[in-house]
């Protein structure tokens, strides 16, 4: 039976979303402060945290209800998939059981039936695909804006000029401050 998203697959591919948008980000982030860097320094101490955004996803409460609504949803699709494809399976056979028997317009008009119920299968996979993919975005969405907040708040309450995400860098010197169990805290996790 087809599914539209394994577990495995799915988590991984939310978070390389996930990664890849931050990833993004501080590359912009990266050149702003190499080009603001020098000027920081005659005019401020520059304070640079980082965190784990990735970290304080997984550990979020709200992902094992997204979870459940997103299995539910696949499920439902699972389950309409299935039906077509029982109703696909049981015309195809009776059709080749019966078409000895049949007249001319009936084969073509069987035949007929029986490739509208596969350009509606094949219609329907990536349609709900699309759908998941929506419903996926539209649940996390709130959670990352949560995140994103607790950052900001915390970059305010700590006074850090930029906050990072350690995934970007090759490198983190001891100085650095990971402001991961702050945002943690703000969150109440």
């Amino acid at each position: 039976m087809l599914t539209f998203v394994r577990f495995s697959i799915k988590k991984t591919a939310r978070l390389i979303n996930i990664i890849n948008n931050n990833i993004k980000k501080m590359k912009k982030l990266i050149v702003l402060l190499f080009m603001i860097l020098p000027l920081g320094v005659v005019a401020q101490e520059i304070k640079i945290a980082y965190v784990s955004v990735q970290e304080i996803f997984m550990a979020m409460p709200e992902l094992s209800n997204i979870e459940k609504q997103l299995t539910e949803l696949n499920e439902k699709y699972s389950q309409e998939l299935k039906v077509m494809q029982d109703e696909y399976q049981k015309k195809y056979s009776d059709y080749i059981a019966q078409q000895d028997s049949l007249t001319e317009n009936i084969k073509l008009r069987r035949m007929q039936e029986i490739e509208d119920i596969r350009t509606r299968m094949e219609n329907f996979v990536p349609i709900a695909q699309q759908d998941m993919q929506k419903k996926q975005e539209e649940l996390y969405k709130p959670v990352q804006d949560k995140i994103q907040g607790a950052i900001k708040s915390v970059g305010e309450e700590k006074g850090y000029t930029y906050i990072i995400d350690p995934q970007v860098f090759l490198h983190i010197g001891n100085n650095a401050v990971n402001a991961t169990p702050f945002v943690k805290t703000k969150l109440g996790l």
